[in-house]
């Protein structure tokens, strides 16, 4: 919300002298998010002054119309040779003589750095510019230029204030909690508080208006009670709806980032902004019969404002007439009845609907509209004839007409009413707060406390603070009206032996591990729809297309939680090579969410709610928990282009389905676990012939290799794209818990290198473990160097050749001792896998 401190300053009694940077830290103090302070016009220089033009000549023979225009500028300002006066030639069209404009004389600068001098132009000399709004920066008009309202200045006098130059907006978010805010009599009640000044409530002031005459005014209803405990219809005949918005309101409303349209809808707006009761006009001439507010009805669509034809839900509240829906309640109105420049008579909505049901409404429809952004937050619960008469009184004043009346529907209103135990705010914060302090903040919030010396307190808040309802609210204002920098902050001291879990730091070796081997870390959206899926190629069985959807997700193209990480992994690398960036190794480590058997796509719809007045039971617990799906740890990675870059040394290795299934070993390495590394089944997206299956504890947790062509083609990846999924946390829960140290021998190391030729379908993984197992103790390390398949061996045979590393931690090995362990490495081979050494 941008707030105008010029604006503010109507309602609270700001320190003359007072920063803005000053404002805006004490707003931060109050709960408030400050973007950014905004001065108008901040690069406009030089001399402004108000001018009333005296005479116009329409210039002839151009392609546009062009004026050549006498402006009285004062006797200060005026040209030598014709004193008080100056010829100004000027595009605009839409001012006459007498107008008072905004003169922008030679050696000004207008926005932009646009620099005004006297030029000669379409034949004459022009001294100077009649200025419009965007060119002071004001605004994005440019259609004209600034007429000032008759009387606004003398002709002569400085235009920077007249128009609102040097004035300052403080862009501030409003948090979900802090919904009074958005208006300025929130705001300046927040500041008043913050100053210790005087505020003025310009929400519950009574406003004269003039006494109803004759005509009966439109008539109004209400069948849901629960969504709408309050509406009011005001009507007003006989308006002028020619009649201009005023200058300073069109002004306030530029100022807080909403364009001026017309006078109806302007007064709508700047009513809105400045007491945060939403209203809406409807041209009374276009309803037909009393207005109802109703729950919609099966087969009811509605055209809104947008222009957008919607279909309606037997939830959405309606504001309709005897035609069917003419308004979504709390939201926006429709087309068929907005006010338009023919709209003389009027009927003035203003209302309380239910924030919840605005709240479903407006996410139902992907609908937000500055109405719908006040009543889902919670609004003023008897704000609403008072904001409508002062629409009403403004209406009158500058666009005519005749008050007719007012027709209204209220629910009973009960006050809610809250105990407070006086020490509370004190014992929360750690701090002591004596009981004067405690009530007089209350009241400053406009709380009443029925009895100060009771305890515990009977609080009731204030009207527009729907959200006070437990007493754990008004602690919070306590703490809040006392600055949350009062409230100390000490660390809990942690327990000795206490701190991360094993499977915690498990987890963090696995990042360290990765990161080390050359990946980086990417958190990939955590959403997916059918078309990730489909482009993975997964078939429509697949237990990864169970999906559990959300209730109101981000987009419509990816409402499911994620199944597998691999669509995440995969858009975060093409995102990157579209990029540029070819050479790309990424990997994440997150929770993905597989359904449990019986489980439903939409989730519960009526789940259990334990109480919130102390732990929840153990059953209860178990209940909530056998709702939830599972939610496994899983790490997988990508990778394409180079595995090692090019340079003076020589060209780069490219990246392999061998690198990603490496990747699958580093992990098992960092969490201390033996991974099995087999050819087996093949699922979506991987290459059948270029896949691994990966198996702990005789399980298959996950697979490694390159993807299919065709996935990398749907997907939008490079061919030959690899990667690794796996589930990391049925890795973790694998370890032993202990963990076995190696002793370093200070002996020296015996290499033997063996070349077994076996059946090109034997895998390599199988002939290393026979070469482990037949090798005995002494073996330290065995490593695969080499893969050879060509005219040297036999058709259907591959070579594999191993690295064998001997060494005994009390001595240096023999020869003969070496040549044993090796035999039996090989011998083991040739019995397992049918194997024969390689001369």
């Amino acid at each position: 919300m941008r707030v105008p401190l010029s604006w503010l300053r109507e309602y609270v009694d700001l320190p003359y002298d007072v920063d803005v940077e000053d404002v805006g830290e004490r707003m931060i103090d109050s709960g408030l998010e400050l973007e950014e302070i905004h001065s108008v016009g901040g690069d406009v220089t030089g001399p402004l002054v108000v001018g009333r033009v005296l005479d116009i000549e329409e210039l002839t023979g151009f392609k546009k119309s062009i004026r050549w225009c006498q402006v009285e500028v004062g006797p200060a300002h005026g040209h030598p040779d014709t004193p008080g006066v100056r010829g100004i030639v000027c595009g605009a069209s839409n001012f006459v003589v007498g107008d008072l404009v905004v003169v922008a004389l030679p050696g000004a600068v207008l926005a932009g750095g646009f620099a005004i001098a006297s030029r000669e132009t379409y034949g004459h000399v022009s001294d100077g510019m009649i200025a419009s709004e965007r060119e002071l920066g004001l605004g994005d008009d440019h259609d004209g230029i600034i007429v000032l309202p008759v009387g606004t200045a003398e002709v002569g006098a400085d235009a920077a204030p007249v128009v609102g130059l040097g004035d300052h907006v403080l862009d501030v978010t409003v948090t979900p909690d802090m919904g009074f805010c958005l208006s300025m009599r929130g705001v300046a009640r927040e500041l008043a508080h913050r100053y210790g000044v005087a505020f003025r409530d310009p929400g519950l002031e009574l406003v004269d208006l003039p006494a109803p005459g004759t005509g009966e005014p439109h008539e109004c209803a209400v069948e849901d009670l629960e969504g709408c405990d309050l509406f009011t219809l005001r009507t007003i005949v006989g308006f002028d709806p020619s009649a201009p918005t005023p200058y300073w309101m069109r002004r306030r409303l530029t100022m807080s980032g909403m364009r001026p349209v017309s006078l109806a809808v302007d007064v709508t707006n700047y009513v809105m902004l400045e007491t945060g009761q939403a209203l809406h006009a409807f041209d009374r001439g276009k309803l037909r019969g009393p207005i109802v507010v109703r729950r919609a009805r099966a087969g009811e669509t509605l055209e809104t404002l947008d222009h957008v034809e919607r279909t309606l839900d037997a939830a959405d509240l309606l504001i309709t007439d005897d035609r069917g829906p003419i308004g979504l309640a709390g939201t926006m109105g429709g087309l068929e009845t907005e006010v338009d420049g023919a709209t003389t008579d009027i009927a003035l909505e203003a209302a309380h609907f239910s924030a919840p049901v605005v709240a479903h409404m407006s996410r139902r429809h992907k609908l937000s509209s500055e109405a719908s952004r006040r009543f889902e937050r919670g609004t003023d619960v008897v704000l609403a004839p008072y904001a409508s008469a002062r629409a009403a009184a403004l209406l009158l004043a500058h666009g005519g007409g005749r008050y007719v009346g007012m027709t209204a529907v209220e629910a009973p209103h009960e006050p809610v009413t809250v105990g407070l135990a006086v020490d509370l705010p004190g014992r929360v914060a750690g701090i002591p707060i004596d009981r004067d302090t405690v009530v007089s903040r209350l009241e400053a919030v406009g709380a009443s406390v029925a009895d100060p010396a009771a305890d515990p307190l009977v609080v009731t808040p204030p009207s527009w603070r729907p959200d006070l309802t437990d007493p754990a609210d008004l602690v919070e204002e306590v703490l809040r009206l006392g600055g949350y920098d009062a409230v100390p902050a000490t660390l809990p001291r942690a327990r000795a032996g206490f701190g991360l879990t094993e499977a915690q730091r498990a987890r963090r070796r696995v990042g360290r591990a990765l990161a080390a081997a050359g990946y980086v870390e990417a958190l990939a959206y955590p959403f997916l729809g059918d078309a990730e899926l489909d482009a993975l190629g997964l078939p429509a069985d697949d237990e990864r297309r169970r999906t559990l959807l959300l209730a109101n997700p981000l987009s419509d193209a990816q409402p499911a939680m994620r199944t597998t990480l691999l669509p995440g992994l995969v858009a975060t690398l093409r995102r990157n090579v579209g990029r540029g960036t070819t050479d790309v190794a990424i990997f994440e480590a997150g929770s993905v969410v597989r359904l449990r058997a019986g489980q439903s796509a939409r989730g519960v719809t009526d789940p259990p709610r334990p109480s919130v007045d102390g732990r929840p039971s153990d059953p209860d617990l178990a209940a909530l928990h056998a709702l939830l799906p599972d939610q496994p740890l899983h790490v997988g990675v990508a990778l394409t282009g180079a595995r090692t870059p090019a340079g003076w040394w020589g060209p780069g290795e490219a990246s392999s389905w061998a690198d990603a299934i490496e990747a699958a070993r580093v992990v098992a390495a960092a969490v201390g676990v033996e991974l099995e590394v087999r050819r087996g089944s093949t699922p979506a997206p991987w290459h059948p012939g270029r896949c691994a299956e990966l198996v702990v504890g005789g399980e298959v947790v996950g697979y490694a290799g390159e993807l299919a062509p065709r996935a990398c083609e749907s997907a939008g990846v490079p061919p030959r794209t690899a990667a690794m999924e796996l589930d990391l946390g049925a890795v973790i829960a694998s370890m032993s818990g202990v963990v076995t140290a190696h002793g370093l021998s200070s002996y020296p190391v015996a290499k033997e290198d063996v070349a077994l030729v076996v059946d090109v379908g034997v895998p390599a993984v199988a002939v290393e473990a026979a070469l482990v197992a037949g090798a005995g103790p002494l073996l330290e390390s065995v490593r695969l160097f080499d893969v050879y398949t060509g005219e040297q061996v036999a058709a259907g045979s591959k070579s594999l050749a191993y690295a064998l590393r001997f060494r005994a931690p009390d001595r240096t090995l023999t020869v003969e001792e070496v040549s044993a362990a090796r035999d039996g490495a090989v011998a083991a081979a040739v019995a397992a896998v049918g194997a024969v050494q390689r001369a």
